[in-house]
């Protein structure tokens, strides 16, 4: 898989760009704020129509097109090669600042080969995997990071699954604000209740599952990369920990919390929606005094273990650094066998973050995709066997020049 034809109109620096991008490696050199980085970020929105980076949509729009225009918008249009076709995918946002009195309305809308689409269909069109300095946010930051990683990752090659937590997030937010009148109404309503607790555990059932199955897959690849990042010293598990505990205990009552993880192999489809109503039960005064929902994969998280260390408690930065560069290539590994792809690598200035030796690892795993764009401000950081078999380009203020 790579992207052939990349088109770019009022997307962060870049008022108009277009661009034929090269197959194999491509090396985008220049100064910070200059738009290396919001290359990148426009093929990463290619794959599921959302930033890896943290702000509002708005901040991706050209700030003269905000100043300026009257519909103020944005466009990404790409042309995708696979293996046995072509793709198109555009997607658009359009910002309406029609009324002084509110705050100005956006709309996206997602085409792919010209005919109007749900975000999710973006599944399997474009795959990504992004390398940043940030990810390191993974073992030190907070489960709603972590739940963000899945959900970009597994949306990209299971549309099910992106379908489902689509879904589930818009009953989350029906539910909650159910939740919040009942806080005065007591016990009324409690019928319409118990209809969106079925919608709920429905779509929450699925998500929970494919998670859990594709991090074990995930797993299944890293701890294999660790083990030879780490020579063998250390071995990597990826626990994932839903918000209710699937394994009844003797007396047959269910516990909460991060007592035990789940492989998502035990449990079926039936048993955990089950399991999932009955922790709603009895959290039911909890959730009507709280206003908020407490069970469902919102609140759920997975964790770093090495040799049975929890890395965001006691690990070193070290051993994050190298636990998460195994998770990225395991990831970039499975996503090519579930999707048949290899998926478009982009690496935004983690070389200066790794060590000499983890930049070698990295460069040679990833020397096999059919196509990889990193960035850099200093090109030294980038082993000369590597300059020579890519193509290397300037970048100053939104403008990109051959360096041959």
């Amino acid at each position: 898989m790579h992207i052939s034809e990349l088109s770019l109109t009022n997307f962060r620096i870049y008022r108009h760009l277009e661009v034929n991008l090269p197959l194999g490696h491509l090396i985008l050199v220049g100064s910070n704020a200059q738009g290396k980085t919001s290359l990148l970020e426009a093929v990463h929105y290619l794959a599921g129509a959302n930033s890896p980076h943290k702000g509002s949509h708005r901040q991706l729009l050209h700030w003269l097109a905000m100043q300026e225009d009257p519909q103020p918008h944005l466009r990404i249009c790409a042309e995708v090669v696979l293996k046995n076709e072509t793709r198109k995918v555009d997607i658009r946002l359009q910002i309406d600042k029609n009324g002084k009195d509110r705050e100005p309305r956006m709309t996206k809308h997602v085409f792919v080969d010209g005919l109007k689409m749900n975000v999710s269909s973006l599944s399997g069109v474009v795959n990504v995997v992004m390398f940043l300095p940030q990810n390191m946010v993974l073992v030190e930051g907070s489960p709603r990071d972590r739940r963000n990683y899945l959900d970009t990752t597994i949306s990209q090659v299971d549309s099910v699954y992106a379908n489902a937590v689509r879904d589930y997030a818009k009953i989350l937010t029906q539910r909650n604000a159910l939740l919040k009148k009942l806080q005065e109404r007591q016990d009324t309503m409690l019928e319409e209740l118990e209809f969106w607790d079925e919608q709920l555990c429905e779509k929450g059932s699925v998500v929970v599952a494919r998670r859990a199955r594709a991090l074990s897959e995930i797993q299944d690849y890293a701890t294999n990369i660790h083990s030879e990042l780490t020579n063998d010293s250390e071995y990597l598990q990826l626990k994932y920990y839903p918000s209710f505990d699937l394994n009844q205990s003797q007396d047959n009552q269910l516990t909460l919390g991060l007592d035990e993880s789940f492989a998502g192999t035990t449990v079926s489809a039936d048993e955990m929606v089950a399991l999932m109503k009955d922790n709603i039960v009895k959290l039911r005064k909890d959730e009507k005094r709280r206003g908020m929902t407490l069970v469902g994969p919102h609140r759920d998280d997975f964790r770093f273990e090495v040799s049975g260390i929890d890395l965001s408690l006691f690990g070193s930065r070290g051993q994050g650094r190298t636990g998460v560069l195994a998770l990225k290539l395991a990831e970039m590994e499975w996503m090519r066998d579930r999707s048949g792809e290899w998926p478009i690598l982009l690496l935004d200035e983690v070389l200066a973050e790794l060590d000499l030796q983890r930049r070698k690892d990295l460069l040679q795993r990833v020397h096999e995709a059919e196509q990889v764009i990193m960035t850099t401000t200093d090109l030294d950081m980038i082993p000369e066997q590597s300059q020579a078999r890519a193509c290397i380009w300037n970048v100053a203020r939104g403008t990109l020049l051959s360096a041959s």
